[in-house]
């Protein structure tokens, strides 16, 4: 789907209150300049390639809380390539950041996965000595989101190499970044391409446990708001996070398939102000809710590697373990 320019800059506006009017004089000079470049080109769908692709990796550029500077970079990450634009055209009308961004993210969009798993991690490494700033990573990483999003215009055969790719690179090199969300948001839109049976095998479980759990789910929210508001002395914010397909997928995998050893494919996250009532919160559920045995984590005293920091419990609903 293209965006339009109208579209795209209201989104700005949104997200990102607090641009100034010179980075967006910026932006639209570098909109301007790669909507020319790109002119006459289009996707597999049919769309304009500009419109079609470059504006959309921008948007989640900003998605992913970066600044004018990526923004310009995304929309123009594609000139190089695919245009008669060169590097030095784009310092001259940019400046060498913009430049180094997009020449970045030209050199990665060489490399390719090949079907060989012994050299990923070699691939891995190679990909971020290429890039040398981790911002032309995160650039790369929206642009791969997008085409994601896009897979399905493509031949089998690219479509399956691609998910694989992102399963196998992407996904890990946003993991070491801390980008949990684009994680999963990588590692489902490729699921369905790289590992079909699978994948339909997983998303039958899911709905039907989803389907199961939903009463449940809306009583422990609504006795949860008053159990840990008595706690803490305030109302904590409470969202439903369901888990990603991939992940289920791997998690069953690991369980050899026993949907019984599955507790979180839904639950509820409890976000305090502090870290103290992060354990008053944990402690209020345990004397409301039966925790099941072996299913408390500490991730504040022992963060993930990517910084990650949280306190996981399980409990006995009445209707069986969530």
């Amino acid at each position: 789907m293209k965006i339009s320019r109208r579209a795209f800059f209201k989104y700005i506006k949104k997200e990102l209150p607090t641009v100034t009017f010179e980075e967006i004089v910026t932006i639209e000079r570098a909109y301007e300049f790669a909507k020319t470049a790109h002119a006459g080109q289009t996707r597999a769908n049919g769309d304009p390639y500009f419109q079609g692709h470059c504006v959309p990796v921008a948007m989640h550029v900003i998605d992913l809380g970066m600044d004018s500077t990526l923004i310009c970079a995304a929309l123009l990450h594609d000139t190089i390539e695919d245009t008669s634009v060169t590097v030095e055209d784009i310092q001259t009308e940019f400046g060498d950041d913009v430049a180094s961004l997009v020449e970045g993210v030209s050199k990665l969009g060489k490399l390719k996965y090949r079907g060989n798993e012994r050299h990923v991690e070699s691939l891995r490494k190679f990909f971020v000595s290429i890039a040398r700033d981790v911002r032309v990573v995160i650039l790369k990483l929206a642009d791969r989101w997008h085409n994601l999003e896009t897979l399905q215009y493509l031949p089998e055969e690219k479509q399956k190499r691609i998910a694989l790719e992102s399963i196998m690179i992407h996904a890990p090199l946003a993991s070491r970044l801390g980008m949990g969300k684009l994680v999963t948001t990588i590692n489902d839109l490729a699921f369905p391409y790289a590992y079909p049976e699978e994948y339909t095998k997983t998303k039958k479980l899911m709905v039907a446990r989803l389907k199961k759990a939903e009463g449940t789910i809306k009583k422990i929210y609504r006795g949860m708001l008053v159990t840990v508001n008595a706690s803490i002395g305030y109302t904590p914010q409470i969202d439903k996070r369901v888990k990603g397909t991939y992940s289920l997928y791997k998690k069953l995998e690991r369980k050899h398939w026993n949907e019984d050893e599955i507790f979180d494919i839904v639950a509820l996250r409890v976000i305090t102000h502090t870290v103290a009532d992060c354990y008053s919160a944990l402690g209020a559920v345990h004397n409301h809710w039966r925790p099941v045995p072996g299913r408390i984590k500490d991730y504040i005293a022992v963060p993930k590697p990517n910084g990650y920091q949280s306190l996981h419990t399980a409990i006995f609903s009445g209707d069986g373990p969530i």
